[in-house]
């Protein structure tokens, strides 16, 4: 069994389904983002995250909610049992010079506007879910978070968090919503420690940490040497590395939530055995 812990009010896995790269640029395709989910569903997968702009630059909007969407009407599973979160505040485009890119809108009114957009493309009444996708700096970051508390109020979702944060921004968050801010989600992993501060604070806070790009992306070149110390861990027990990987972020405190993303349905299968992984003190010893 994939292992279980309280992200709020939510029973859920500490091992969620990042559903990014099943539906921005250099995918496989819908027919294997359906089967990667349902892959993870199936092997008891219990929280999924996706976002307002999963979607590739010129083609349509929203193709991450959709595809959770879908995934999820067409499972044969306890559909109650899944927690879905997304996130609102930014879009995608092409640079001048070709590349994909993510604009950042969070204007209240086209942030609440997004929301709604999001629960209908989820397919929901209410979103359980729904996170600030990272601060727009021509917009106030509270004026931003009084349009989340306003989607709250309206009902569109239940419970907040913000992502992409500091602790100056998780504080004035707090200071809005109150106890109906639950999750942080930034990026984390060995290759990207610099969010520590926050992880810290959530802990202290009681608030979940939810760690994106938690085995170090795909999209972006990184010293590939930084994973070798999880490699060695991972020789001892005959498991990827990548198990190792998350194992150690679990490891961290309760607070703590990974997000791994994946192109293909035996990634994200070898991600969820990483609950299953007990590192002693001797194997956290050799680790960041």
């Amino acid at each position: 069994m994939v292992m279980h812990r309280n992200l709020g009010p939510f029973d859920t896995t500490a091992i969620g389904h990042g559903e990014m790269p099943l539906t921005i640029e250099n995918n496989r395709g819908h027919a294997v983002g359906l089967e990667t989910l349902h892959a993870s569903l199936d092997a008891g997968c219990r929280h999924i995250d996706t976002a307002w702009a999963y979607y590739t630059p010129g083609e349509e909007e929203q193709t991450g909610e959709k595809l959770t969407r879908e995934a999820l009407e067409t499972w044969n599973g306890p559909r109650d049992e899944v927690t879905v979160a997304t996130k609102i505040g930014l879009r995608r485009a092409w640079t001048a010079d070709g590349k994909p890119d993510w604009p950042r809108d969070g204007k209240p009114e086209h942030l609440i506007e997004y929301g709604k957009q999001s629960a209908l493309a989820l397919g929901v009444d209410s979103i359980d879910l729904l996170y600030m996708h990272r601060h727009d700096p021509e917009v106030p970051y509270d004026q931003s978070i009084e349009a989340i508390k306003q989607l709250l109020d309206e009902g569109v979702a239940q419970w907040a968090g913000v992502s992409n944060v500091s602790i100056e921004q998780l504080d004035i968050a707090r200071g809005i919503l109150g106890d109906k801010l639950i999750a942080v989600q930034n990026q984390y992993s060995p290759v990207h420690l610099e969010t520590q501060d926050t992880l810290d604070y959530c802990a202290k806070l009681g608030i979940a940490f939810v760690c994106w790009s938690p085995l170090g992306g795909y999209r972006h070149p990184y010293d590939d040497s930084k994973f070798d110390p999880f490699r060695a861990v991972a020789a001892k027990y005959g498991v990827s590395y990548q198990q190792v990987v998350l194992a150690w972020e679990l490891a961290k405190g309760d607070h703590m939530f990974v997000i791994p993303g994946a192109h293909r349905p035996e990634t994200i299968l070898d991600s969820l055995k990483a609950g299953d992984l007990n590192l002693t003190a001797e194997d956290l010893a050799q680790l960041p």
